[in-house]
């Protein structure tokens, strides 16, 4: 199928109940089937809360972006920098991609793709050379996607998702 080029475009105050919506949204599609209804319940409570957002979108070292095929939103991004990054990885000397999400009716059509490519030319902008996620050891697609772009692991930590300790493998690019 052939890959529409995605709008993006950093987010804005006035849009956070839409960021709240689609993190929300592409949280339980990506992880829900594969964990308790307990466990992802808390978990949006505590860490995707319309106030944990609003704090997160407050941070000035964090920068989220809406990606739009045409007119319709399809994913988004979610970068740290400096001391919002969730862990102190690389000497400090990297940035962190905490969240790319594609709407599950929208995979498969190179958004990830380019959405991966501006998180990229983001932290170009701002003079890193290298990038670093942490992805759950259980989510194979998302590990294949990160493969393929170049990624290779150095290390994990624990994600609390809930009372559930799940272990995220961390990994990085330099470009």
């Amino acid at each position: 199928m052939e890959s529409l080029k995605l709008n993006i475009h950093q987010i804005q105050r006035n849009n956070i109940n839409a960021l709240h919506a689609v993190s929300v949204q592409t949280f339980k599609e990506t992880f829900e089937k594969q964990n308790t209804e307990e466990n992802m319940e808390r978990y949006l409570k505590e860490q995707l809360s319309q106030n944990q957002i609003k704090k997160e979108f407050s941070d000035k070292n964090s920068a989220f972006y809406f990606a739009y095929s045409k007119d319709t939103l399809v994913g988004y991004l979610k970068l740290n920098f400096n001391e919002a990054q969730r862990e102190a990885v690389l000497d400090g000397k990297a940035f962190e991609i905490e969240r790319i999400y594609i709407l599950k009716v929208f995979q498969g059509r190179g958004f990830g793709s380019q959405l991966f490519d501006k998180a990229l030319e983001l932290g170009k902008a701002r003079g890193y050379q290298l990038m670093w996620l942490g992805v759950w050891e259980l989510n194979y697609n998302a590990l294949e996607f990160y493969k393929r772009k170049g990624l290779e692991p150095f290390g994990s930590h624990v994600f609390q998702l809930g009372k559930d300790r799940q272990t995220d493998i961390l990994m990085q690019l330099r470009f």
